[in-house]
């Protein structure tokens, strides 16, 4: 009997893999509802779907995936034809073997109801079991051969070889079908040459036929010999074969007759090689098995721990080089040298295996946006780029919901109806761009829609009615700090409460959340033309570069992905202003924060005519902060306050220096704000 559990983290993740390949099909089908390729990868993935879920014992997940199967091998089949009815059908399968999966990944048994569902799939197409039967019942697969096929085949007779057609049946417990499919073609390829087979290649490989199939090969040894070959193989239930007289003459036959005899000679097995170019190989990688994988998965707390072992590693690195330097010792510098290379590859590694694309969660919207353009009676084209774009797993697993609440954001407040898009003179399909990319040590991800804008009158009206700014400070905000207005604590432009975009919870909910990870959010819109949120995150959370800075005897750790610039500033540059104190920054009034005062630090120089600053932003803005002065910069390691230090006022965690002292890191975001 089989183990269920042994392999039920591989059936998720695959079953995962197949409902998403299903969804983004579905989805190009419903724009393309004659490519019959799209719908044979999907035929494809819900035949794998249901032959895992049956061997698993999920017998719900297998019911439905076999009336879902049907359906599609209707369409390719051209039984039945897609139609508006038909896709909502499937995507509604789509959605009760989400729920079935998501059951089993909480410890459910993945039971559900599907009879309603099963019902409506085969009246959507009603000719899909008939289909499948007559696909079943023709799968004594007619090898037609067409007239090249012929004369080679004929050629190859001519110099002794002769051809056999071996309709080869694989018995009902055979689980692994396309390994026996493998050990066929090899077999037989030891003992000559296979040319055809029917279903195809692709077909054979990716298990899609019932238990029949046929091969044409050439070999020089007798028929007798060649069945024994393939009924030799475990789970080969019955083998028939036959041999193919000459065919009828062709004009293509009688040519090549007509040439000199040594011409005969290099059109036989070359040829019939080249016609095999599609057969799978024993030793090929697009064979009915591959050869091999590269590619493992890995269990993610697996790589958490590795993780945190290289964490350790760091700090002790970091010690090592504060000994070295102390010690002046030359070979222990250059170990000390060959072992900070090795780790800071190492690092690298570590740090790619954690790194998933942002395409893994992009590929959720496109469905999204489907329902809710419905809902919203829209029309909105949602674009993608950038999916390959590469985040750390951690960062990857805290931005969908942001994303998520973006993108209902533009749909909902963003996009016109089409309506009032063509009285406005635009295209009455609104566009969504959902755009990825790197840039330095960050990913930005971007959200832009050709919709309305921010309309800045109802947001100053709102901002004030709710209390978020007051009457005097109207009359000196710029269009951008009225765009960002909207971040702030449950602030909604809607009049009316509704589920597309969050129930009436604003979007400081998505400041939060990103500020949270070390990344920030900003906005540019032009009211009439559209917006564009911009998301700025880490690549990763757990190992920063940052500089150390002191106060007194105090070490402080900056994120150098904050910093904007260094200076050293006379006393008297600092100018007085509402009560407070500022720069002049190349033209920019920048507020002034002595660290010292906020982290309580005693200030035992407060004579000092020259001040270290940093300049760090926020966003749009930037703030100057004072230090004693710059020790250097450094990769350390992230550590968590934990629940010992909850909510320290601008301070995102701690980190372990190489002299063993504990340096905490400064939250700029937190401070700025």
């Amino acid at each position: 009997m089989l183990d269920v559990n042994q392999y039920l983290d591989i059936f998720l993740d695959e079953s995962r893999e197949h409902l998403q390949t299903c969804n983004e099909k579905l989805l190009e089908l419903e724009k393309n509802p004659t490519d019959l390729q799209l719908v044979n990868d999907i035929f494809r993935a819900a035949h794998t779907l249901k032959g895992m879920s049956a061997t698993m014992g999920f017998d719900d997940m297998a019911q439905l995936t076999h009336h879902l199967e049907n359906m599609f091998d209707a369409i390719r089949t051209e039984q039945m034809i897609v139609t508006p009815e038909s896709m909502d059908t499937m995507f509604e399968a789509l959605d009760h073997l989400e729920a079935m999966v998501q059951s089993i990944a909480e410890g459910g048994d993945g039971k559900r109801d599907v009879t309603e569902i099963s019902k409506k799939l085969d009246v959507t197409g009603s000719h899909a079991e008939a289909a499948l039967a007559d696909a079943s019942a023709n799968a004594v697969n007619d090898l037609n051969y067409n007239e090249f096929e012929r004369t080679v085949l004929d050629e190859a007779r001519e110099q002794g070889f002769k051809c056999y057609e071996l309709t080869v049946t694989l018995s009902d417990a055979c689980l692994l079908k396309a390994v026996r499919v493998y050990m066929i073609f090899e077999r037989l390829n030891e003992a000559g040459e296979v040319v055809k087979t029917v279903p195809n290649a692709e077909l054979l490989e990716s298990e899609d036929f019932e238990s029949e199939f046929s091969i044409s090969c050439l070999s020089k040894q007798p028929m007798d010999e060649v069945k024994k070959i393939v009924t030799a193989i475990s789970e080969v239930e019955n083998v028939e074969i036959s041999e193919v007289s000459a065919f009828e003459e062709t004009a293509a036959a009688e040519k090549q007759k007509a040439k000199p005899e040594q011409k005969k000679e290099e059109a036989s097995i070359p040829a019939a090689k080249a016609l095999a170019n599609d057969v799978p190989k024993a030793n090929g990688n697009n064979g009915a098995a591959p050869g091999g994988t590269k590619t493992i998965r890995v269990n993610i707390d697996r790589l958490d721990s590795l993780m945190n072992l290289f964490e350790e590693l760091v700090i002790d690195r970091g010690r090592l080089e504060q000994i070295a330097k102390e010690l002046e010792n030359n070979e222990l510098t250059d170990t000390v040298e060959r072992m900070t290379r090795i780790s800071g590859d190492l690092q690298s590694i570590i740090l790619n295996m954690r790194m998933v694309p942002v395409e893994t969660v992009f590929n959720r919207f496109p469905r999204m946006i489907r329902q809710l353009t419905k809902e919203l009676n829209k029309k909105i084209e949602l674009i993608i780029e950038g999916a390959e774009t590469e985040l750390d797993r951690t960062v990857i697993d805290e931005i969908g919901d942001p994303l998520l609440h973006l993108l209902r954001n533009s749909l909902d407040h963003g996009i016109e109806s089409p309506e009032e898009r063509v009285k406005k003179g635009k295209p009455e399909k609104g566009t969504v761009l959902l755009k990825a990319y790197h840039s330095g040590n960050h990913v930005f991800i971007e959200v832009e829609d050709d919709g309305g804008g921010i309309n800045r009158k109802k947001v100053l009206e709102k901002a004030l009615e709710r209390g978020v700014i007051t009457e005097r400070e109207v009359e000196t905000l710029e269009d951008h700090q009225i765009d960002s207005l909207i971040f702030a604590a449950g602030f909604s432009t809607a009049d009316t409460i509704s589920d597309i975009s969050g129930r009436g919870v604003g979007l400081d909910v998505v400041k939060n959340k990103l500020e949270s990870l070390g990344g920030s959010v900003s906005i540019n819109s032009t009211e009439g033309q559209g917006s564009l949120f911009s998301i700025q995150l880490p690549l990763t959370l757990s190992i920063i570069s940052v500089l150390l800075v002191k106060l007194e005897e105090e070490t402080f750790a900056i994120p150098i992905s904050s910093i904007i610039e260094t200076a050293v500033i006379k006393k008297s540059d600092i100018l007085q202003t509402h009560d407070r104190e500022v720069i002049d920054f190349r033209g920019f009034i920048v507020p002034v924060v002595y660290l010292k005062k906020q982290f309580h630090v005693p200030n035992a120089n407060e004579l000092e005519e020259e001040l270290h600053i940093i300049v760090v932003r926020k966003g749009d803005k930037l703030t100057a902060f004072v230090v004693d002065s710059f020790i250097g910069q450094q990769e350390v390691v992230l550590k968590s306050l934990g629940d010992y230090l909850p909510n320290v006022f601008a301070i995102s965690g701690a980190t372990i220096l190489g002299d063993g002292q504990v340096a905490l890191i400064v939250d700029c975001n937190a401070m700025i704000k």
